[in-house]
């Protein structure tokens, strides 16, 4: 079928979301991160709304009450600038993870190594072309595929009276196809149900 090369990859690139590291994809608290960053340039430009957007409706008039606060002491002197502009980070950070269901556990610090993904993800949008970032998440997703494929593959044939080996092979089996469903269920697709031990009596 002609759609089936770009449902593939939308798939690939969707579901490499899922699958990367959760630390990997939470780069929201970083000193260097996106929140952070329009926080700095809030404060800066004496511009609330530049920070907003990060945060939903209802907690906006939080985010308006620190930045009033931090605006007026940030003029006391360095110091007091300093404190002010990290207290104001910190009230952002933390009411936007928040909304997201995430726990804050401080600001982190610049230049972490948030993996290939994520880096990727922002030079695309910086740069206009989403086509590194493509290359990035599809190759992420082959290399799992490969490896949870043949990961199962090896232990397929197994003697239907050894139990220990049909085991052995079901344990492959279940993180396999979690795998293979994650990837089409972020494809918009609806999961099946599948039965292991069916497929592990055909051996």
């Amino acid at each position: 079928m002609k759609h089936s090369k770009p449902f593939a990859l939308a798939a690939s690139l969707i579901a490499a979301a899922f699958l990367l590291p959760a630390t990997a994809r939470a780069h929201c608290d970083g000193i260097d991160g996106p929140v952070v960053t329009t926080a700095k340039r809030s404060l800066e430009q004496g511009n609330v709304n530049l920070v907003l957007p990060w945060v939903r409706a209802e907690d906006e008039p939080a985010i308006r009450h620190a930045f009033e606060h931090a605006s007026a002491v940030r003029e006391l002197g360095p110091e007091a600038k300093q404190l002010a502009d990290n207290y104001f980070y910190e009230t952002v950070v933390r009411i936007h993870r928040a909304a997201e269901g995430a726990p804050y556990t401080g600001l982190k610090p610049a230049g972490r190594d948030l993996g290939a993904a994520i880096p990727a993800a922002d030079a695309a949008l910086a740069n206009g072309s989403p086509a590194m970032l493509e290359n990035v998440l599809v190759d992420a997703v082959r290399k799992g595929l490969h490896e949870q494929y043949h990961g199962v593959h090896r232990l397929a044939r197994f003697d239907a009276n050894d139990v220990a080996a049909g085991r052995r092979y079901v344990q492959a089996y279940v993180p396999y196809m979690h795998y293979v469903e994650r990837i089409w269920t972020a494809a918009g697709q609806e999961e099946g149900g599948h039965a292991p031990a069916d497929h592990a009596h055909g051996h």
